[in-house]
């Protein structure tokens, strides 16, 4: 994923006026606006993409007009998508495991075992709590979502529950975790932009991560008491025996679930990890469900090793079509599939070209030193820092982007009021690291909608914990709260 370039200004390039930084953005909210009325939840299928792509083409015109050759906006497009290869090709990844672990059997049984154990009025809470300690143990919000997460949206709509709330109780867990475990990238990133150590960081941001946290899972407990569902429901119960007849249940299907988790906590690089998990679970499914797995090939003919063979190979490219001659199952079941993930992927792209083209011609970073010129008080300056990641994850579409960026941006300002490095790391990551899921078009935001299958403006109202934080991160700013000051003579590094 990106980092955040200097921009320098070289012979003939002018630097751009406020109102030519503006300008693009302006654009691009009036697009996105207009097709989200337009195409409504459909808008991420395309209509989305293109706004991106015209307000880049608006982007790379002022460029020019100020002196940038066209080969040079290029090459930043092309390298602001190179340094999200990693980022694309972990989601493909995903779309492999979540097909290959529905014909395993492996999110059944998840789904399956969760009706099971949990009872739907406390299932949000738990949720969100399970995911927590899965990403403080990994330090992978991504990881957690597209194993746990996966299963737990299918334990919901097996309940018969809200899977967008609980997508913003998978999102509020592991996003809780991505920004506390040690492990964490973006939680070593913060602090080494800011100018502090690790430790201290995490220490720092448990003033309020912590207290949002707890009121992020009491608001999930009091929307779970207001379900109304009979856990012993006649529907519940053929949700269950249908997923016995149909797969070969065990806990043994669980085992590539926890091959992804453990590697993941030995911190192993996620792409290895994942894809290790969705191999696991190609042969999980010939092994334990071999009439499964013929018949996602839909071949006759084939013999039995060339027809486990394709159903293997469907599952990965395509992902897993139920058919128990049940909807609510075969709803439930059919996704997944690297295929599954080229929307997003190509979200993404046009996400991270109006990106580059901003970073590339310097109009973000004339934003930003107008934020700086405005801020006036510690409250005000951690606002605007705040603000300003929450911007830059709208429009750089990239969480690293918009820790490194504004980190940058305002880290000589801190100092030079006095304050130490370890507020400037907390409100990056409480603002940049915790709203990166909640922009559709982001990195973040696009993987988590696409592994979850829920889109991110609906279980943007429900996480609950990514909205908190950034509010009370700031609030402590504004009401200086356990806002640290450099002692006399200090220089901060």
């Amino acid at each position: 994923m990106s980092r955040a370039k200097e921009h320098h200004a070289g012979p003939g390039i002018r630097e751009p006026s406020l109102l030519q930084a503006a300008t693009p953005i302006a654009v691009l909210v009036v697009l996105l606006a207009g097709s989200v009325y337009l195409f409504g939840s459909d808008s991420s299928g395309g209509a989305n993409q293109i706004a991106l792509i015209l307000a880049t083409a608006v982007a790379a015109i002022i460029a020019g007009i100020n002196g940038h050759p066209w080969d040079d906006l290029q090459r930043a497009i092309i390298d602001g998508i190179g340094t999200a290869m990693g980022a694309m090709l972990i989601l493909l990844a995903v779309g492999a495991l979540i097909g290959a672990w529905l014909a395993a059997g492996t999110v059944p049984a998840m789904i399956y075992y969760g009706l099971q154990l949990l009872h739907p009025k406390f299932f949000y809470a738990a949720a969100c709590i399970i995911c927590a300690v899965a990403s403080i143990s990994t330090g992978s919000s991504w990881t957690v979502a597209g194993t746990l997460g996966v299963g737990l949206i299918g334990v919901a709509m097996g309940f018969g529950i809200s899977p967008a709330v609980t997508a913003g109780a998978v999102v509020s867990g592991a996003y809780f975790g991505d920004k506390m475990s040690p492990l964490s990238d973006t939680t070593n990133l913060a602090p080494a932009v800011a100018g502090t150590d690790l430790f201290t960081h995490i220490r720092h941001m448990a003033y309020t991560t912590t207290p949002s946290f707890l009121l992020a899972v009491l608001v999930f407990a009091i929307v779970g008491w207001q379900v109304d569902i009979d856990a012993n429901s006649p529907t519940l119960a053929a949700m269950t025996d249908t997923l016995r007849a149909s797969f070969a249940i065990s806990p043994l299907a669980l085992l590539p679930l926890l091959v992804v988790l453990l590697m993941a906590m030995k911190k192993l690089p996620p792409l290895p990890t994942i894809l290790t998990g969705a191999l696991l679970g190609v042969l999980m499914a010939v092994f334990l469900q071999p009439g499964v797995v013929i018949a996602l090939a839909g071949d006759a003919a084939l013999s039995t090793p060339l027809a486990l063979a394709k159903g293997g190979w469907i599952a990965l490219s395509s992902g897993y079509v139920s058919a128990t001659g049940v909807p609510a199952v075969d709803d439930l079941l059919s996704r997944g599939g690297m295929a599954s993930m080229l929307t997003t992927i190509w979200l993404i792209i046009c996400a991270l070209s109006f990106g580059a083209i901003l970073e590339h011609a310097g109009m973000l970073a004339r934003l930003i030193r107008s934020a700086v010129a405005a801020a006036r008080s510690t409250g005000s300056l951690i606002l605007t820092t705040g603000l300003t990641c929450i911007g830059a994850n709208i429009v750089a579409a990239d969480q690293y982007m918009a820790i490194v960026l504004p980190g940058r941006m305002f880290r000589a300002e801190f100092k030079r009021r006095g304050l130490d490095a370890r507020n400037l790391s907390r409100v990056i990551e409480d603002c940049g690291t915790l709203t990166s899921p909640l922009v559709p078009w982001n990195t973040c935001g696009a993987y988590m909608a696409a592994a979850l299958g829920v889109a991110t403006f609906a279980y943007l109202p429900f996480a609950f914990f990514n909205l908190i934080n950034p509010v009370v991160s700031i609030l402590y700013g504004m009401f200086d709260v356990t806002i640290t000051r450099l002692a006399p003579g200090t220089d901060g590094d």
